[in-house]
């Protein structure tokens, strides 16, 4: 048996690694009295790297402790290791990791220890620690990382182990990202570093949820948040097909299409379309006028003063505001194509399993609102209408895609915690609601501009947005959108009403805002105006999330549905039943919430996610010259038409 001896907050802890199977005794006596006792036993482990899919990826140890003692097991290459580490994990009653759906995904994939044997026995610390606060600690926030967290509130040296391995990564010629692969197995930093994670989040845990508690943060709302990891991780763990001829040429043509912009660029002196300075010296010499700062005093050349001087909107939509400027155009061109070629073409295409599946990470709590992000690839990121990545992603044989989503839920969320009854009215009477809000302010004769601007400026009290950025989106005069904001409160008085209510609440009780289920959601001093955007934002992920406890309760996830988009669902059913289940989806996720119906809206589409934006762009598809260079892609014409 190899030790390790720690003092971990002025105590001694020891780090034992097993060699023989006399020492696997002595950690099988050690479980057995965890788990009679029905202690919390703290896990972790240690890969190769993050892509837990991946046909070359490695599971290389386990380890489990308590607050004083650890044992890594080398599982690599040692069925009895591996075994052992099976068998102990299968057997203690409580588990907590930091960051569990990567690990429990792991030792479902890598150790055959069954997620849904480890899952509901699983705390996950990392949640406890976003329920007291969610931001970063870049962010002012408490922390959200194992070490940062440990080294307020275990012990201050905390990090010291991970410095010591990074070192012994450089040591070997190695980085952060390819170290785990290729440090040996049996290096005493590495065994110290594995194990102590182990006795860390152990001794973390307790504090956590102490803390929790004297903040008032609801049992009900920590047990809502692992549900809803689970149902996420196995979403994640199912994946989805790749057309991967398709994926392959549209690599190609992003790349094409980068260097085809930056080009154009190139004719007006910017010979980097990823350099700002270049970008903006540029655009003031065609007169354009730039007057947003960085934090370091640069001038700002943003996506969204891109967008504004290409006049086009958050869609990528013409505005006819303007004449476009055409560097602007190009630098926007260019790079979206390269960040679409490495993001998601490249990122699907060489990030498959050994069946050609892709598994997006679901990370199920996220941003300070809570909402949900999908990464690798970051699907939350795709412009709403936009079919060319979708397209990429197919449904299992014999079945359809489909998708359900919420009608306007932003906004019905909105008016049903303002209780704002001119809104209420409008959305049981089933109207659009922007078109609403124009006849009210400008008359029945109102234009598709007003019905925009009234959109823009009903958002922005969603999404945080003031006059500045909703002029510069819409390309209305900042006056024309300060008095539509004007007009726009005195029509929803309820909703001017609460947000001042909330504002006033936040800096009585601390700068904090707290959900209808008891979420706790800390604001910036400079920002409490966020309050409304906050708290919508973070209702309205919750809103989702529970109609997903529902389905889960039905048998609806893990038969049918691949992912959770923002208000969106994304699932496939065999051909004949499709349509039954996307409504059995819809009615599953539809709900009445404090008086106002949330609506769902679901759709059927063929052979692709991207079917069901395609038939849109099937004429734009059949006279696009490239596919008739690309006979890989070509098919993509068929399927928009089929």
């Amino acid at each position: 048996m190899k030790r390790f001896p720690y003092i971990v907050a002025g105590e001694r802890t020891m780090t034992h690694v097993p060699e023989t199977s006399r020492d696997l005794e002595a950690l099988r006596v050690w479980v057995e009295r965890k788990a009679q006792s029905g202690e919390m036993v703290g896990a972790d482990t240690e890969t190769t790297g993050l892509d837990i899919f991946s046909p070359t990826y490695g599971l290389r140890t386990v380890q489990l402790g308590d607050a004083h003692d650890a044992w890594v097991l080398q599982v690599e290459g040692r069925p009895e290791m591996q075994e052992a580490a099976r068998r102990a994990l299968l057997t203690v009653k409580r588990l907590v990791f930091h960051n569990a759906t990567f690990d429990l995904l792991v030792l479902d994939r890598h150790l055959r220890a069954p997620f849904t044997a480890l899952a509901p026995k699983t705390t996950d610390s990392k949640i406890i620690a976003h329920l007291f606060d969610p931001r970063p600690k870049h962010e002012g926030g408490y922390g959200l990382r194992l070490k940062e967290l440990c080294a307020r509130d275990v012990d201050p040296s905390a990090p010291d182990t991970q410095e010591d391995l990074t070192a012994v990564f450089r040591s070997i010629g190695e980085t952060k990202a390819t170290g785990w692969r290729k440090i040996d197995i049996n290096h005493p930093v590495y065994l110290q570093y594995a194990g102590l994670d182990a006795i860390l989040v152990s001794r973390l845990l307790p504090v956590l949820e102490a803390r929790l508690r004297q903040a008032g943060i609801p049992k009900r709302l920590v047990d809502f948040e692992h549900q809803i990891m689970s149902i996420c991780a196995r979403m994640e763990r199912r994946g989805m097909l790749v057309d991967q001829p398709y994926v392959s040429a549209l690599v190609g043509r992003l790349e094409e299409e980068a260097a085809r912009h930056a080009g154009r660029a190139r004719k007006y002196g910017v010979t980097s379309v990823n350099a700002p300075k270049q970008v903006s010296e540029a655009l003031l010499g065609m007169g354009e006028t730039l007057t947003e700062t960085t934090d370091s005093g640069a001038l700002k050349v943003d996506k969204s003063i891109l967008l504004d001087l290409s006049d086009l909107d958050q869609h990528w939509q013409p505005r006819g505001t303007r004449t476009p400027n055409p560097l602007a155009d190009a630098v926007l061109r260019s790079k979206r194509a390269g960040k679409w070629s490495t993001s998601y073409g490249i990122a699907m295409r060489d990030g498959l399993d050994v069946d050609g599946r892709c598994h997006p990470k679901v990370n199920s709590l996220q941003a300070r609102t809570a909402r949900m992000s999908i990464s690798g690839p970051p699907l939350q990121q795709l412009p709403s209408g936009d079919w060319t990545i979708r397209r990429a992603l197919l449904p299992d044989p014999g079945t359809r895609i489909f998708s359900v989503d919420y009608a306007a839920v932003e906004m019905r969320v909105l008016a049903a915690l303002a209780d704002e009854p001119v809104m209420k009215r409008a959305i049981a009477e089933g109207r659009d609601l922007h078109g609403f809000t124009a006849e009210l302010i400008y008359g029945p004769g109102y234009t598709t501009f007003h019905r925009k601007l009234c959109k823009g400026v009903g958002f922005g009290k969603v999404y945080g947005g003031g006059a500045t950025t909703l002029s510069r989106q819409t390309g209305a005069p900042l006056p024309d959108v300060q008095k539509a904001i004007a007009a726009y409160d005195r029509t929803y008085r309820g909703i001017k009403r609460f947000s001042t209510r909330l504002q006033s609440t936040a800096r009585r009780e601390g700068y904090v805002v707290w959900t209808p289920v008891g979420r706790r959601l800390p604001l910036d001093r400079d920002r409490v105006y966020a309050a409304t955007n906050y708290i919508v934002q973070s209702t309205a992920r919750d809103v989702l999330c529970q109609a997903l406890i529902d389905m889960d309760a039905k048998g609806l996830v893990d038969e049918f549905l691949y992912l959770p988009i923002h208000d969106e669902v994304l699932g496939a059913a065999p051909d004949d039943v499709a349509e039954d289940v996307a409504r059995e989806v819809g009615k599953s996720m539809a709900m009445d919430f404090f008086g106002v119906p949330l609506d769902t809206d679901p759709e059927v589409g063929g052979r692709s996610w991207g079917s069901l934006y395609m038939k849109k762009a099937a004429t734009m598809i059949e006279n696009d010259p490239w596919y008739a260079a690309h006979p890989d892609a070509a098919h993509a014409a068929e399927l928009a038409r089929a």
